[in-house]
């Protein structure tokens, strides 16, 4: 018998759900055991019911798996949930009342006061927002979000910098795979040699989330930082990794080699507990004058590192700078477990 934690994913026959199963084959501590999509999946097997649209081949044991009805009944104790918003907010609460650690990657429940929402290397003590829950007091349940994928490589690229010199303003225009859209996302006659310069709903989660992931945690709610933030967003032809030019004003006045080393030497506690997921270096930052690109860069450490690069001072704020990020990894399933291996360390998954 296994002794590894059984989970199950919702929406596993998605771009993210497919992800997760990548990811969790040879998981030290998870198991998948349970899978569920919509009606029209329910009953087949997963072979037979999903798409599979990632390089690597559908694990056996997977395969062969039947897709389970979308309900908590029979469902293990730990779900991954890869829902479309509309769909997240309702089911994800119905799994946690039934006593359920629901770790999402929905922007349905991100911005709710008592939902923790977290990068481990980040904030990985906002995870304590968990026990002012009412699912948890009722049924031991509870909901943890991870953020946008464009948000997460982001603030990974910002946490150092806060730390040391503190943002007064960000600034950030995001140019987005087309992998951020799903599947089968965005129509290649819309996209083919064009940029589509309209993500709906995005811009706001960059702008709110940022904030929220670099607050402070203050008793049951966390106070959002107080630099001012505002996001443009793109969606370009590449197939996954979404890139950022960013610019900053800070509050300490920094060198360019200070920049450097706080990236360079940024380490947190998922490196210090050596979580499974955790990349040895949370970010990089890459010399070349013309890199990150998303062609050669954004599978560092197994896609969970943040690359950064072309820092040079900006005519408006202080500084600016290019960021990439694997958007279906690191912005997507890996972070869902990543806060799930910090949340077993923790003792929240028994």
């Amino acid at each position: 018998m296994s002794n590894k934690i059984s989970v199950g994913i919702l929406g596993a026959t998605g771009v993210v759900g497919q992800r997760f199963i990548q990811m969790l084959e040879r998981h030290p501590w998870f198991e998948v055991a349970w899978l569920a999509a919509s009606d029209r999946s329910e009953g087949k097997t997963y072979a037979e019911a999903a798409k599979w649209r990632l390089r690597t081949a559908i694990p056996p044991a997977v395969a062969s798996m039947k897709v389970s009805p979308a309900i908590p009944d029979g469902a293990p104790k730990v779900i991954f949930a890869a829902l479309d918003a509309s769909i997240a907010a309702e089911m994800e609460p119905r799994f946690a009342d039934a006593g359920c650690a629901v770790v999402s990657n929905s922007s349905a429940l991100r911005m709710q006061s008592d939902v923790p929402l977290v990068i481990p290397e980040v904030n990985g003590g906002h995870i304590k927002l968990i026990d002012v829950q009412g699912w948890r007091k009722k049924s031991g349940g509870f909901v943890v979000t991870n953020p946008n994928c464009s948000a997460i490589g982001l603030v990974l690229a910002l946490v150092p910098l806060h730390q040391r010199f503190e943002l007064d303003t960000v600034m950030a225009v995001t140019m987005q795979a087309v992998s951020g859209a799903g599947y089968p996302g965005v129509a290649s006659l819309d996209i083919l040699g064009n940029v589509i310069p309209f993500i709906r709903n995005e811009e706001e989660k960059m702008e709110e989330e940022t904030r929220k992931l670099l607050g402070q945690l203050n008793g049951s709610k966390v106070i959002p930082g107080a630099f001012a933030m505002s996001a443009q967003c793109n969606r370009v032809a590449v197939e996954d990794g979404h890139t950022e030019s960013v610019s900053v004003r800070l509050k300490t006045k920094a060198k360019a080699d200070e920049i450097i080393a706080a990236w360079s030497s940024y380490r947190a506690e998922p490196q210090e507990l050596k979580l499974p997921s955790a990349p040895e270096r949370p970010v990089v930052y890459l010399s070349a004058s013309d890199r990150p690109q998303p062609r050669f860069d954004i599978d560092l450490g197994a896609g969970m590192t943040t690359a950064v690069g072309r820092l040079r001072p900006c005519g408006v704020l202080d500084w600016k700078f290019t960021v990439l990020s694997h958007n279906t990894i690191r912005g997507a399933a890996g972070a869902a477990v990543l806060n799930a291996e910090l949340l077993k360390a923790k003792g929240y998954l028994g």
